[in-house]
């Protein structure tokens, strides 16, 4: 019904829609915050059980730091594709990022490859423990850069592909994974356990380089692939299932490698190229 061109129905209606349009975007908002709230409290929960300091307690902490790592994946991911980017998301986020891949991995690699093996021989533990604290400030405060610079700089110039420095959740992932592949079993011996704070300080120079790591940025999801495609990803995702321990460990110790690996390829091709010319 109309009264005068007027519909007091349709009227009524608009402002209802503009209330449930401000709503949804407080809920739209609310959803990247929640994930990063979720991602810093497996990086907390990751602290409390390297604490605990029973084997299995490592082995729980480092799979909270794979699990957080799932979520600063979407949060970010989420955030994009629902145009509800924000400087506060981004220092959320990185506030999150310090705890959950710099502090809990620093903590549980202290904890599980030289505080494990420093106590039964307490006589040569002191610069065993010394050294492995002052490595694993070294991470975190390498963490803590990388972010910093990411917030400034953002992503290697020429889009989205590339990461400048290897991206912290990564890193965090290695030691993460290198825990899981022994269930929680911590270092028994010294050669080992300085090889692992050399792996600490190689991780933290990664972070604050400024070697390209792959961002998967690119990689067009909603694409149509190919059935092999599928099939490769299914494989995947068994191997992780099944085999968790060697599939992640080996999918981080590739993506930790490939970084120098093709920094060395471009060096090398620079170098023929200069001289052919």
């Amino acid at each position: 019904m109309e009264f005068n061109g007027i519909d007091p129905i349709g009227s009524e209606d608009e402002p209802r829609r503009a209330f449930r349009n401000r709503r949804l975007r407080r809920g739209i908002y609310i959803l990247p915050s929640a994930l990063t709230v979720a991602n810093l409290l497996c990086g907390y929960y990751a602290v409390l059980a390297t604490l605990d300091g029973r084997f299995a307690d490592f082995d729980n902490a480092a799979i909270a730091i794979g699990i957080a790592y799932a979520f600063d994946s979407m949060d970010g991911r989420i955030a994009r594709s629902m145009g509800t980017e924000s400087a506060f998301g981004r220092e959320f986020d990185s506030l999150a990022d310090v705890v959950s891949f710099g502090i809990a991995p620093a903590l549980l690699a202290y904890a599980w490859g030289v505080r494990a093996l420093a106590a039964p021989n307490a006589a040569d533990a002191l610069h065993l423990t010394q050294l492995g604290w002052l490595m694993g400030f070294f991470f975190v405060a390498c963490c803590a850069w990388r972010l910093a610079r990411f917030n400034i700089q953002g992503m290697a110039p020429g889009g989205s592909k590339y990461f400048v420095g290897m991206p912290t959740p990564a890193a965090a992932g290695m030691i993460a994974a290198t825990v899981h592949l022994r269930e929680g079993l911590p270092i028994s011996d010294v050669r080992w356990s300085m090889l692992w704070l050399a792996l600490l300080v190689a991780l933290g120079v990664l972070m604050s380089s400024t070697l390209r790591f792959y961002s998967f940025k690119d990689i067009e999801w909603a694409r149509r692939r190919h059935s092999l495609a599928i099939i490769l990803l299914a494989f995947l995702v068994g191997a992780v299932l099944k085999f968790s321990g060697p599939t992640l460990f080996a999918l981080t110790a590739a993506y930790t490698a490939h970084g120098p690996i093709m920094q060395l390829i471009r060096f090398v091709r620079h170098r023929t190229a200069s001289r052919t010319a």
